[in-house]
């Protein structure tokens, strides 16, 4: 039996927790990336500058100032960018199966129907546990496709969703 308030064919966004969720990780790998760099920016300025001629001072500190600039660019891309992409990432849950839209500047659809499915997981990390999302695998018949990710789904509507897709008695899936 189906849920009727999954399957009911209307076009749906991703939860939108799913900003906050990306957001974060985005500024994880921004520190992740930008600590680093940041050290051996210290380091070469350090080097440079300790000629105490006045070329390198000046050198070194636009290193500084070019590693700053393209640290904040960074964050400022990584805190507006998933905003982006959640305007463009739908689903549609119908009796037929699930269609995804995804893509800011390639954009994709797939549609799956519930007959190749084989298998579906939903899995939740522990950034998307604290967010209260959890990420929807749809297992596929046939090589291309095979394996589909929909992420930023509630937790409870990816499990609903994940029972719609299960073959059940009156299912024509193999």
């Amino acid at each position: 039996m189906t849920d009727p308030s999954i399957a009911d064919g209307i076009e749906r966004p991703l939860d939108r927790r799913v900003i906050a969720l990306d957001r974060t990780i985005g500024m994880v790998v921004t520190a992740l990336l930008a600590l680093p760099s940041f050290v051996f920016v210290v380091f070469v300025a350090a080097v440079g500058a300790s000629g105490g001629r006045a070329l390198p001072v000046l050198a070194s500190l636009a290193l500084l100032g070019g590693w700053a600039a393209a640290a904040v660019a960074l964050g400022t891309f990584t805190y507006l960018w998933p905003a982006v992409v959640y305007r463009h990432a739908s689903y549609r849950v119908d009796a037929q199966g699930i269609e995804i839209r995804q893509g800011v500047y390639w954009r994709r659809i797939l549609n799956i129907p519930r007959s190749r499915v084989q298998h579906t997981d939903v899995s939740q990390g522990p950034v998307e546990r604290k967010y209260g999302l959890g990420t929807l695998v749809i297992y596929t018949a046939g090589t291309d496709h095979a394996r589909v990710a929909l992420s930023g789904l509630d937790y409870a509507t990816a499990v609903r969703i994940r029972q719609h897709l299960l073959p059940g008695e009156a299912s024509d899936a193999v």
